[in-house]
């Protein structure tokens, strides 16, 4: 189901957090899960990832993560604010030490002039640590890889929360 190279680092991810005793959450909108799913294809995944939220509409981003309507009404879905809330929201609505966000516009349809098809933002947050955001601008290359693109994003962002 997944490219074999992702399965490696997958893998390689899910030996270092276990080793080092950290759970992860993940809170998808425009991947719908992917990212837990690369995770849970890997034999000893559960010593690992303790919940996914799959947040596609506001209401579950809101009722789900607490997101706060406000930072939807201002920044909209597709957002560093909302991916940041998105992160933190999990990880207080999770046992997890490390939670990872995703949202974005993988097209084909409803991207904007300011929120683009291949905007994407990621963030990840860790216990006792600052959230670190980012932003990718994938372009418009087609849903599948867009949201794959996005995955391996969000695998960075977990490889580099275990250091």
């Amino acid at each position: 189901m997944f490219p074999p190279d992702l399965l490696v680092r997958a893998a390689e991810l899910i030996v270092r957090y276990r080793s080092a005793s950290l759970m992860v959450a993940t809170a998808e909108s425009c991947t719908g899960g992917l990212i837990a799913g690369l995770l849970t294809e890997i034999p000893g995944s559960s010593n690992v990832v303790e919940r996914g939220f799959v947040v596609y509409s506001n209401a579950a981003k809101e009722e789900l993560l607490g997101v706060p309507a406000s930072t939807l009404a201002r920044y909209g879905a597709v957002s560093e604010e909302t991916a940041r809330a998105m992160a933190e929201g999990a990880l207080k609505a999770s046992r997890a030490d490390v939670a990872v966000s995703v949202t974005g516009v993988a097209g084909p349809d409803g991207g904007t002039a300011a929120k683009p098809v291949g905007l994407v933002h990621f963030a990840c947050a860790r216990r006792g640590a600052a959230t670190v955001a980012r932003e990718e601008r994938f372009g418009a290359i087609g849903r599948d890889a867009v949201r794959l693109a996005s995955v391996r994003v969000g695998l960075d962002l977990l490889e580099a929360a275990a250091q």
